[in-house]
């Protein structure tokens, strides 16, 4: 059997489409292509383009339709929490706001005050993260009333792309939990608490889970390949990424991009006083599992500070950063908690270090070396904290890390992991993600017969990089001094 399918995967910095073809028994990934996923700046908002991304997915729908194979299904992953608002017609009302808006500052401590945090976490067992699509929905109930009242429909990001592909408008399972506005035993809508909020839960739109056919390619979208099933695979990103890998038992997974999601595949959510004071989040997972996962700030550290040094004049390759970084002269110099709140969206990132490096008493990073390999050390430490924290919540030792999607090329810090976890690191695949959007597709048109027989493809097709701790001594040492530095944070 030769099936083929394509997986729109999109990112905060940029989406792309990816051709997969299965044939006996071994998966190929070919890119159709890769567009930037740039935020606009408008009255003082920081907004996603959502019409520019649609138009570049239909450029992608025109290539494909140049390729004589036919499609045997289409699927989308984006990114959690961002949201837009449908009028009556099914229009959007205005692009929808970028989760590092400014907009739900302060609004999250606001509501506790209406209902306490513990409530929210029993109803919902979602971390605490001020651009939670609850705390977006209250800054916009508050802001733009008049908005809101004209919505007939709410939609995550993906869950609109994938009506503009169908003329169906459902919500998928795993990115609605990232809303924070789901009752994941029940894997439901938490309509009392959202009502008890004052939230209009009629723009709700129905809950489906990973893997269901959502409905048909409209002929206006592509005459030449309308009719082609449109699935939702886990339509979250980090949803797609776990699903590509076995992601349980003894091993965690980090989903490694912008945002480091670290976790592990369990069958029922832990909602417990001890997650909450972890601040774990129980994610929807693919067949009924969660994903039990804490949110790191990951590699927008060095993205932001790429940015700063190039306004500067200077632009700096990653791969140059990296092999800077090596140098072992600037070990252990300066350490941080990458999810102090002053790195959410600063001016300045290198300069916004250095002042919380000469907060804390430590030396500040002289030079773009020396900040790359501050931000690769404190990332590496900080999967070390979140994996003990696991350990003591799930009462499993984890064994293995598999770091998957775009970071897990950086050898650097999957050494750094290794030797900081004491734990053997497993690297790639690279496209996890829309491997394990392709993976959902394949179960949904039967081209496999489970999950984890899509799993030992992958696993098959594209083999990952192994690495072991060198010197786990030297991290051990440094160890007790950065959870200092995560003490200073509140969670």
């Amino acid at each position: 059997m030769v099936a083929h399918f394509l997986a729109f995967d999109l990112g905060a910095e940029s989406g792309r489409a990816m051709a997969g073809r299965l044939r006996a028994g071994v998966l190929d990934l070919t890119e159709v292509c890769r567009f930037p996923n740039e935020p606009v700046r408008e009255q003082g908002s920081l907004r996603w383009d959502l019409l520019r991304l649609w138009l570049e997915m239909q450029r992608a729908l025109r290539r494909v339709e140049d390729d004589p194979r036919r499609l045997d299904s289409i699927g989308v992953d984006a990114w959690g929490c961002d949201y837009g608002l449908l009028d009556e017609q099914g229009e959007l009302l205005g692009n929808p706001y970028h989760y590092r808006d400014t907009r739900t500052d302060g609004v999250m401590e606001a509501v506790f005050e209406r209902m306490p945090r513990a409530r929210i976490y029993e109803i919902t067992g979602t971390q605490f993260l001020t651009f939670n699509t609850l705390y977006q929905l209250i800054a916009a109930a508050d802001a733009t009333p008049k908005l809101l009242r004209a919505a007939s429909a709410f939609g995550t990001i993906p869950d609109i792309l994938n009506y503009w592909l169908t003329g169906v408008l459902r919500a998928e399972f795993t990115n609605a939990t990232t809303t924070q506005m789901v009752a994941p035993r029940t894997r439901t809508w938490a309509i009392d608490l959202l009502r008890a909020l004052n939230l209009p839960v009629h723009l709700l739109p129905d809950l489906i889970e990973p893997g269901s056919r959502l409905g048909r390619l409209k002929p206006s979208v592509s005459a030449a390949l309308e009719g082609t099933p449109v699935i939702a695979p886990a339509c979250h990103d980090t949803g797609s990424a776990v699903a590509a890998v076995p992601a349980g038992g003894g091993r965690a997974f980090v989903s490694s991009g912008t945002w480091s999601l670290l976790g592990t595949e369990i069958p029922e959510p832990i909602i417990t006083p001890a997650a909450l004071d972890a601040n774990f989040t129980n994610e929807g997972g693919v067949f009924g599992t969660t994903r039990l996962l804490k949110n790191i700030t990951g590699m927008w550290l060095l993205q932001a500070s790429r940015r700063a040094w190039a306004r500067d004049g200077h632009r700096y390759e990653y791969a140059e950063l990296i092999d800077a970084a090596a140098d072992d002269r600037f070990a252990f110099a300066s350490l941080f908690d990458p999810d102090d709140p002053s790195f959410l969206h600063p001016d300045d990132m290198p300069r916004t270090i250095a002042e919380y490096c000469a907060r804390t008493s430590q030396p500040q990073p002289s030079g773009p070396a020396a900040c790359t390999r501050a931000i690769l050390e404190s990332l590496a430490f900080k999967y070390r904290v979140v994996i003990e924290t696991l350990e003591r919540l799930t009462g499993t030792a984890i064994r293995e890390i598999q770091i998957v999607g775009g970071g897990s090329r950086n050898r650097l810090l999957n050494q750094f992991a290794a030797d900081a976890t004491g734990r053997t690191v497993l690297a790639g695949p690279v496209e996890a993600t829309a491997l394990g959007n392709v993976a959902m597709q394949m179960v949904a048109i039967g081209a496999v017969r489970t999950i984890a027989d899509a799993r030992r493809i992958i696993e098959y097709s594209f083999p990952s990089d192994r690495f072991e701790p060198i010197r786990p001594d030297r991290w051990d040492q440094q160890y007790r001094r950065f959870l200092q530095y995560v003490e200073l944070t509140c969670v």
